[in-house]
């Protein structure tokens, strides 16, 4: 079962320009459930409350109601959308979201004869609320690993696997994949977004080397690989040139890392035309690097940098640090992910509203920890005590002022197990100052400083088991944003964190975002403000 939009998966390709404003008019059609729609890398500057995030910039929207995003974008990049209520990402509800350079503004540093989208996403057999039921329940019921990965909604599955009478073909249907129609010696611009739930990617182009231009909507120094490692939330711009042998056409893979694998290689075709698209390749899809070889994934993290004259440097210094330990938790029997030992759980009335209108009842007000607890805690071996605490708590940053955040990775409650995390910020970019193994330790703040290198601005950053990454942003965008694993699971689970800031700057709410909770109760009567 899928969720469509506009009767189509995976949903439209948006497409603007810098400067303008988008109007998107989300009607929820769903029977028994309310759906939000996140617009994943837009800043949302001035408009906060069009995020799309259940419970932080708005009320979910109920079955039969109508609700009108309008939002600026500022920023030219390849960006996408996607529910962001439950875990309906997984069950289809996502799109692309390109932003062009505007027709007087910058130039893109680089040039390119055509473009291409894929949509990169992952599938399970069983639907989301039963991983739902799963994920909390005792004893614990984990989802497992996709059937399938997809691009832009496409995909294949051996059904000799399973005896399922939908699965089977019949009636002479085939597999078709999806086919980028090319010309010879020409330069092509792929973007590339995952939305995946839980697996991270790697894509390659059988005999082309690619070159990485863009990442999450920021240009960075152009670098050649044959290969491009990809997490959930990440989107890239790569450029390759068709100069191959024209009489063959060549197979795009995308297959698993960081976990392993058990799902086939997604494929796609790179049509050589006049060639004909049924013309399969004569060479076999490349093959994906080894899922655990984690060097060599780091070595291609490292290689995105800033471009110079697009991309300022850092803030030489911070004026708040807060560290965050990634570890896997129980509470009352029940598996859970925890920051610093507290489990996200998000409340009935979005914190936007409560904070704008000062109900303080509408979440705990007091400040969670901005380290873990315990600063002896072994990242190593399983937690000593593996209880953990819910929480509703947010971080409340100083307006304008320039925040690093360390994400501690650590073992599960499994030995010798960690797992790879991508975390994604609302509202920000962030620059990635650097990645390390172990624990932080007081002085790695020498491992920043690596001569000549210049920090990329992304909105999403992995990491590595075991290990840590460093990351600084100013807080300059008034609003209160999520900041969590885009691994669906684990958001569920309670894998993230909410920063606020500058909401006293803010305009008034809109009434239609805070229909739920105590804000809705607040304004379903005679409009009186001052909730405590």
């Amino acid at each position: 079962m899928v969720m469509a939009i506009n009767g189509g998966f995976p949903g439209p390709n948006i497409t603007a320009k810098v400067g303008d404003t988008v109007e998107v008019e989300l009607s929820n059609n769903l029977n028994t459930e309310g759906v939000v729609i996140h617009w994943h890398g837009i800043r949302q500057f001035t408009t906060p409350w069009y995020d799309g995030t259940a419970s932080v910039s708005q009320c979910v929207i109920n079955p039969g109601q109508t609700f009108l995003y309008k939002f600026k974008v500022d920023k030219a990049g390849t960006y996408f959308y996607h529910g962001h209520y439950g875990m309906q990402r997984e069950a289809g509800l996502y799109g692309s979201l390109i932003v062009e350079e505007g027709d007087q503004g910058q130039k893109e540093p680089f040039q390119y004869d055509g473009e291409f989208s894929l949509l990169l996403s992952d599938w399970w057999h069983q639907t989301v609320y039963q991983q739902e039921v799963g994920l909390s329940s005792d004893p614990f019921q984990w989802i497992n690993e996709p059937q399938s990965l997809l691009i832009n909604g496409r995909g294949q599955y051996n059904c000799s696997l399973a005896s399922l009478p939908e699965c089977s073909l019949g009636g002479g249907e085939q597999w078709a994949p999806n086919v980028l129609k090319v010309l010879p010696n020409k330069t092509y611009r792929l973007r590339i977004a995952s939305t995946t739930s839980l697996a991270s990617l790697n894509l390659a182009i059988g005999g082309h080397n690619v070159t990485v231009v863009e990442a999450d909507g920021n240009y960075v120094q152009p670098f050649s690989t044959t290969d491009v490692d990809i997490y959930s939330g990440e989107t890239y711009s790569v450029l390759f040139t068709t100069n191959q042998n024209p009489d063959e056409n060549y197979w795009i893979s995308v297959g698993v890392r960081g976990r392993l694998p058990q799902t086939p290689q997604a494929l796609a075709l790179v049509n050589y035309l006049p060639n004909h698209a049924s013309k399969f390749p004569t060479s076999p899809p490349p093959v994906t690097p080894q899922w655990d070889d984690y060097n060599r994934s780091k070595a291609f993290s490292n290689r995105i940098q800033g471009l110079e004259g697009t991309t300022p440097p850092p803030p030489a210094d911070y004026d708040r640090r807060i560290m965050l330990l990634n570890t896997q938790n129980t509470i009352d029997g029940l598996t859970v992910w925890a920051i610093n030992n507290v489990s996200l759980s998000f409340p009935p009335t979005p914190y936007l509203g409560a904070l704008k209108y000062g109900i303080k009842a509408a979440f705990d007000q007091t400040p969670p920890p901005d380290t873990f607890p315990d600063c002896r805690y072994d990242i190593m071996s399983p937690p000593a005590n593996p209880n953990a605490t819910t929480g509703n708590a947010i971080y409340t940053l100083d307006f304008n002022s320039t925040v690093d955040v360390i994400l501690q990775n650590a073992n599960t409650l499994q030995p010798n197990d960690s797992e790879i995390h991508p975390w994604h910020m609302h509202g920000h970019n962030f620059w990635v100052l650097g990645y390390g193994d172990g624990k932080f330790q007081r002085g790695d703040e020498k491992l920043f400083e690596k001569a000549g290198r210049r920090p990329p601005l992304k909105n999403t950053a992995v990491i590595f088991p075991f290990g840590w990454t460093a990351l600084r942003f100013v807080a300059d965008n008034p609003g209160a944003w999520p900041f969590h694993c885009h691994i669906e699971p684990h958001l569920h689970m309670g894998m993230g964190v909410v920063i606020a800031e500058g909401v006293e700057f803010l305009a008034d709410v809109p009434r239609e975002t805070l229909s739920c909770g105590l804000t809705g109760m607040m304004f379903s009567g005679n409009g009186e403000e001052g909730h405590n």
